[in-house]
């Protein structure tokens, strides 16, 4: 059944998505009608069964046959369906690692475990693996939507574009550029060569998606320090071309800052540095930045860039804890990243978590209302994993929630409830224990707190099935 495009489905039960930052809807018997194109173009209540599912065909001007049946999906007791979540920071190349981060800092870490890997992905066949089973793993984890760093191979890079296409998982596909600070054995010759390298990978994304539907080339400069200043413009005059959208890091360690302020010593920050290159725009997704300063947050704000929030691989390489409340009070637009292999899971549910347990961490070191404001909702997490993830990869009102218009990128997520004899039955549908007396805000709260992968029933990208749960 995975991967088999549907024709017209229907979606019945109990559905769960963020309004806005503070708002997310549960509605029980409704109904979602996604399209043969994977949009949903009807959102209804009160609508029980199939046969009232039924009753809106004619208004739709839906028709069954033998030839092209109408799918029905109901969701079951204790089941709900969650739009999927968004990555927005993920390196697919350094899978591998995931959990291998030993005692190192940023720049240690970097050049004992992550250069050494990559640099082993030149060989397709390695990259095959790899590549494969991260796209297989996030999928499983209900992410619908990633924005991957690759390698600096075009090659392995184009090979990851074709596999997320193939698999049918929403990417945003980047070939890392680099061209100084890093191994001989693993860097571009210069800028130039960078730069055509970029525009191949580009070019193979264009072949393959002409429209970017599902897969999309995204420019990355890996981060300041590995860049030139010939490469960074060079770079931000390939986006003004192009439009595409960039992806970068910033501000993650204070060893980075500083080796940043030292390589360009005419810029007043980090984020001026890519200002100043033509890289920070509204499509400019910055990852990390734990300690921006106030002027920075003021940039980027007017700059319209976003930022993606790893909480895991923050506190992972004792890289330190963003006050992700200051940038929502700003305005700035966040969403959440693993930053696997910093960060140890791929999963965007533990992201939501640790980014409510950083929060609370930066809570306990203020006072009365503050500490109070300090901390993030049920609420606001899953928006930043899901509708503001949207946001700050350039997909606003096409994924993150279910409205009509946009696209089904959603997945099924199951509870098991305990029965009468407490549980010695066995306990395999997942962390999540349901007894009875909780709202479905508690139920929530539970699969926030407890969930994983196991509870992931079924995810779909567009309307097409893309995972399903074995029992």
């Amino acid at each position: 059944m995975s991967g088999k495009a549907v024709e017209k489905a229907v979606y019945l039960g109990t559905f769960a998505h963020s309004k806005s930052l503070k708002e997310l809807e549960i509605a029980h018997d409704a109904a979602i009608f996604v399209d043969e194109s994977g949009k949903i173009v009807a959102v209804e209540r009160g609508v029980a069964d199939e046969a009232a599912a039924k009753s809106f065909f004619p208004k739709l001007n839906w028709t069954e046959s033998q030839e092209k049946p109408i799918q029905i999906i109901k969701s079951k007791e204790e089941q709900f369906f969650f739009p999927g979540f968004i990555d927005t920071h993920i390196h697919a190349s350094q899978y591998p690692n995931a959990g291998i981060f030993g005692k190192s800092t940023l720049l240690d870490w970097l050049n004992t475990y992550t250069f050494p890997l990559e640099s082993s992905l030149s060989s397709l066949p390695t990259a095959h693996r790899v590549y494969a089973r991260v796209i297989a793993r996030t999928l499983s984890h209900g992410t619908t939507t990633a924005a991957y760093y690759a390698t600096i191979s075009v090659p392995a890079t184009n090979l990851l574009a074709d596999l997320c296409l193939a698999a049918g998982q929403r990417a945003l596909i980047g070939r890392c550029c680099m061209d100084s600070l890093a191994p001989d054995y693993y860097r571009d010759a210069g800028p130039e060569e960078s730069i055509a390298h970029t525009r191949a990978t580009i070019a193979h994304i264009a072949s393959i998606d002409p429209t970017h539907a599902i897969v999309k080339p995204i420019i990355t400069p890996r981060f300041a320090p590995s860049c030139s200043s010939q490469l960074l413009t060079g770079l931000g005059k390939l986006q003004k071309e192009t439009g595409l959208p960039v992806q970068t890091h910033i501000s993650e360690n204070k060893r980075e800052i500083d080796l940043v302020a030292e390589l360009f010593p005419q810029s007043k920050s980090y984020a001026e540095v890519y200002d100043s290159h033509g890289l920070l725009g509204p499509k400019t997704v910055l990852a990390h930045a734990v300690h921006i300063t106030d002027e920075e947050r003021a940039l980027i704000k007017e700059r319209g860039a976003g930022i993606s929030h790893c909480p895991v691989s923050n506190a992972a390489l004792s890289s330190g804890m963003a006050a992700v409340r200051t940038w929502l009070d700003d305005g700035i637009n966040v969403g959440l990243g693993t930053d696997v292999s910093g960060g140890y899971s791929p999963s965007v549910l533990e992201a939501v978590r640790q980014a409510l347990m950083c929060s609370r961490n930066l809570a306990m070191g203020e006072g009365g209302e503050e500490a109070e404001r300090r901390k993030l909702s049920v609420e606001e997490a899953l928006y930043l994993g899901t509708l503001g993830g949207a946001k700050v990869v350039g997909m606003e009102g096409r994924v993150g929630a279910f409205e009509v218009g946009m696209e089904w990128d959603a997945q099924l997520v199951g509870m098991e409830e305990v029965g009468l004899e407490g549980g010695f039955e066995g306990a395999d549908g997942g962390a999540v224990d349901i007894f009875g007396w909780e709202s479905w805000e508690n139920k929530l709260a539970k699969w926030v707190f407890n969930g994983d992968d196991r509870n992931t029933l079924a995810v779909w990208v567009r309307g097409r099935l893309v995972h399903e749960r074995r029992s």
